[in-house]
This record gives C-alpha cells, sequence and structure tokens, in this order.
C-alpha cells in the first residue's frame, strides 16, 4: 500500500470515527452500581463485599471510638481505586475517609501543608494553586485520597524521585487500642515506615504533612522509538536531568516492539493551555469512544497508534504542571464494567534488566491473548526506608492498562497470566505492585516482600487482635 493510500485511508478511518461517535452506545454516561451501606465496591466491580457497617468520620475523634468499640475487622477505605479488595473484608466497619478532608495548615514560604487524609489530590491542588506551589509527588491522577496514596506508596510520572514517602514530612495514626500518635523519620519511625506502604494493617492515618514544589509551565516532548533504544534514550535524556518534571514511554500493543516516550519539560515559553487545572464534569465521551475502538476492533491498536496518537500529540503544548499534574481518573471510565471492566497491574524492574523483560512481557502476553491496551513505562529511584517497599534498587515500573471479561474462566485465566508475569519480574530481581488484584500466590508475595516478616512482627506489637483487616491481608498476614 503506498504511503498516500494509506494516509488517505488513515484519514477516513478517522472521519468515521468521530462522525459516529456520538450515535454510539458506548458513549453513555459511567454506570456505577448503587450505594449500599453493607456492599462495597472497588473501581474494578470485581470485589464485592459484604461489610456489617459503615462510618463516615469527619472528626478524628469519630475515628477514635469507633476503632475503641469495635472488637474487629475494621477496614479503612478511600476511593476505592485499589483493584483486589484492600479497603475492605467481609463483616468489617469500613470507615470511609471521604469526608475527613480538611486542610490543616499551610505553609506557602516553607512550601509545607498539613491535611486530614480522606482529603483528595484535587483539593490540595485547587488550595495550593493559588501560592503557585505544586504537588511534590503524587499518582497521574487527582481522584485519590491521600490516606489511599500513602497507604500504597504511589508513585507517578516525577522524575528524580522515588514513592510518595520522600515527600513526606511525617503522618498521624489512630492505633488499634485508640492511641493517636505522630510518625515521622525521627519519631516512631517504625510506624512511619511500616504504615506508608501498609496498606491499612497498622491503624487509620488520619493526617499527613507533606512537601510542595513550585508550579512552572511544562512544556511536551515526545519521541517515538524502538523498544531496544529507549532504556539508552532514558539514561541519557531523562534521567539525571534537571528539567524534565514528568515522564513516561508508552509501549504500543500488540508487537510492543515501538514505545512513545513523553517528557514535560520545565521552560519558560508561553502558555498554550490557560487553564490552570483540569476542568472538572467533563464528560470524556471521546476517550470512552477511543478506548473501545482499541480494546474491540480488530485493528483497533494500529489505529491508535497511526491515527489517534499522532493526532494527540500534534503541535506544541506548554501548561502549568497542575494542570499536567490534575487528570481526571473519570477520563479512564467505561460506559459499563458489567461484562468486561478495565483493569490495571504493575511490574518493577530492575534498570539494567528493562531489555530481558520486555520480550518475556510479551511472550506472556501473546501466549494468553490479553487484551492490553497500554503499558505505560515509568521509573522510580529506590526506596530503602519502607517495610513494604515495591523499589528497595532503582527500577523501570510497567504500568499494564488491560481488558479482562468479569465470568468466573476469565478471572481464572488473568490469575494464569499474572503469576508467569510477577515469576518473570521475580527471576530479573524485581517486583510487582500490591493495589491489584491478588492472584500472586503466597511465595510470591515473599519473594516480592521480603521485609514482610518484619512488618508482619510489627503488626502484631500494634495490632495484637488483627483489628486492622482486608482482602489483602486475609490473603498474605502470616499471624
Amino acid at each position: 500500500m503506498s504511503a498516500a493510500l494509506r494516509r488517505s485511508l488513515d484519514a477516513l478511518v478517522l472521519a468515521l470515527l468521530l462522525a459516529c461517535a456520538p450515535a454510539c452506545a458506548v458513549l453513555r454516561a459511567p454506570v456505577e452500581r448503587p450505594a449500599s451501606a453493607t456492599v462495597v465496591y472497588d473501581v474494578t466491580q470485581l470485589n464485592p463485599v459484604t461489610i456489617s457497617g459503615l462510618l463516615v468520620p469527619t472528626t478524628t475523634q469519630e475515628i477514635i471510638d469507633a476503632v475503641t468499640r469495635c472488637a474487629g475487622p475494621v477496614s479503612i477505605g478511600g476511593s476505592r481505586h485499589s483493584m483486589g479488595g484492600q479497603t475492605a473484608t467481609t463483616g468489617a466497619l469500613q470507615i470511609d475517609m471521604r469526608d475527613f478532608d480538611r486542610i490543616l495548615s499551610f505553609d506557602s514560604v516553607r512550601r509545607i501543608i498539613t491535611v486530614q487524609a480522606g482529603i483528595r489530590w484535587r483539593q490540595i491542588q485547587e488550595r495550593i494553586d493559588k501560592a503557585n506551589l505544586s504537588v511534590k509527588i503524587m499518582q497521574s491522577y487527582s481522584n485519590f485520597t491521600v490516606g489511599g496514596s500513602l497507604s500504597v506508596n504511589a508513585h507517578g510520572r516525577y522524575v528524580g524521585f522515588g514513592p510518595l514517602v520522600s515527600s513526606v514530612r511525617s503522618i498521624e495514626m489512630v492505633l488499634a487500642h485508640g492511641a493517636r500518635v505522630v510518625a515521622s523519620r525521627d519519631s516512631n519511625a517504625n510506624l512511619f515506615y511500616g504504615a506508608i506502604g501498609g496498606y491499612g494493617a497498622l491503624g487509620v492515618i488520619t493526617e499527613a504533612t507533606l512537601d510542595l514544589a513550585e508550579n512552572i509551565h511544562v512544556k511536551r516532548e515526545n519521541a517515538v522509538m524502538p523498544v531496544s533504544a529507549y532504556r539508552a534514550y532514558f539514561l541519557e535524556h531523562v534521567r539525571d536531568s534537571t528539567a524534565v518534571i514528568f515522564h513516561n514511554a508508552d509501549l504500543y500493543p500488540d508487537d510492543f516492539e515501538t514505545v512513545r516516550a513523553v517528557s514535560f519539560v520545565r521552560t519558560t515559553d508561553p502558555l498554550t493551555e490557560k487553564e490552570r487545572l483540569v476542568p472538572l464534569g467533563q464528560s470524556y465521551r471521546l476517550n470512552r469512544f477511543a478506548g473501545w475502538v482499541v480494546s474491540e476492533w480488530p485493528f483497533g491498536n494500529g489505529i491508535r497508534r497511526r491515527i489517534v496518537d499522532p493526532w494527540r500529540f500534534r503541535g506544541t503544548l506548554v501548561e502549568w504542571r497542575n494542570y499536567e499534574a490534575s487528570l481526571d481518573a473519570a477520563e479512564l471510565e467505561p460506559a459499563s464494567r458489567s461484562r468486561s471492566t478495565y483493569v490495571l497491574q504493575e511490574y518493577f524492574v530492575p534498570i539494567d534488566r528493562f531489555e530481558e523483560f520486555v520480550p518475556a512481557m510479551r511472550a506472556i502476553f501473546r501466549r494468553h491473548r490479553v487484551n492490553v491496551i497500554n503499558v505505560s513505562i515509568r521509573h522510580a529511584l529506590p526506596d530503602t526506608a519502607t517495610l513494604l517497599s515495591w523499589a528497595p534498587r532503582e527500577v523501570f515500573a510497567f504500568v499494564v492498562y488491560y481488558k479482562q471479561a468479569t465470568d468466573t474462566s476469565s478471572q481464572r485465566e488473568v490469575g494464569v497470566w499474572t503469576r508467569e508475569l510477577i515469576d518473570a519480574s521475580l527471576s530479573l530481581g524485581g517486583s510487582y505492585y500490591l493495589p491489584y488484584q491478588l492472584h500472586a500466590t503466597e511465595t510470591q508475595f515473599l519473594r516480592a516482600y521480603p521485609r514482610a516478616p518484619e512488618f508482619f512482627a510489627l503488626k502484631k506489637r500494634v495490632d495484637p487482635t488483627n483489628k486492622f483487616r482486608n482482602m489483602l491481608w486475609d490473603k498474605y498476614y502470616a499471624r
């Protein structure tokens, strides 16, 4: 096929996509299950959990009273974007933290903010943007609660950093017997490094004091290359750069041979995007339609790579750092999750083993015909302090975004290839991330998190009756 004919066909396909989009059933608003005081769901809708009660506190004293009165189990929930029951367990009192969301203090000169743990990152951004400050480290999306992010020790696309813990000054917790404790690197350090990344096993994180950064203009740069060239590109142009603020690389399915490396670089150029934060309440109808095309059409990934992404990355984009950090997870939400659902997984591989992991991952995806939508490659510096560190050494993170059916056999099949990917990562000295579906064996968990026995010993000291529980710890906690 000639290049001219291919471009003509591409333009025709894009025109058809845009023309039919408003009429497609897939563009309905997202479907959510009815709220219930007895059943809670995570974002995938795959893990309904029947609970005994729901507490929605607005004060620390309410949390203390509830924890003191309740013999257990007690679970802690935020935005519920974890994907394997990490916020609930059967018969628990769930503490829903989303109304526990005040800003307690803000020092714009010292660039420090103290917040209640149920606050969402977006709420912080709305406050600090007025002082031209930005969150130092967070996920790519701003919908999550601070407490939830601390509990998973989250990371994002920030260059020159590891996980969230490195930007935390201190936390306050409520322990199993109702005590209110402040933990930091210098005081109650065992709780600080246990609770951050501890998935609610040690107590309720109620407050956090965080470091902030300057809000600046950032300019988008991108380059397409073979995946075999990416590590050298990253080491030369990104890793040690003081100009690059955000970076990731998208590894294109189905051949997984090509990446698009995307950086947002400090600049003094004038803004092309005038908004300071991503506007709330957008419909994202075309995003849903594009997701449906990529995941359901026979040549959907080719359309994305040859049409959609070149269109998305056309021209110059200069925006505020806060704008890029205030993305809304609603852009990922499908019209329905009843028959199929979108799910994440994440694997961490030492940077010098990058070229070995990619072909192993590719072979597993092809063997099991996994409906991969995207693999986003991130980078993180080591975290040697937290007890459940997912990056005790410098790593590349492979964030796998895929679509699966919700029937029982499909869920079993996902478990098979997930364990194969975990083994592939472990064989290279890597790890996997715990906020997702609980397919890993106990042996895999202990290999990935070798300090887990130390973490469990701490839990036994501060929570001897195992009051704080969820499905993650129901599976892996060695009592």
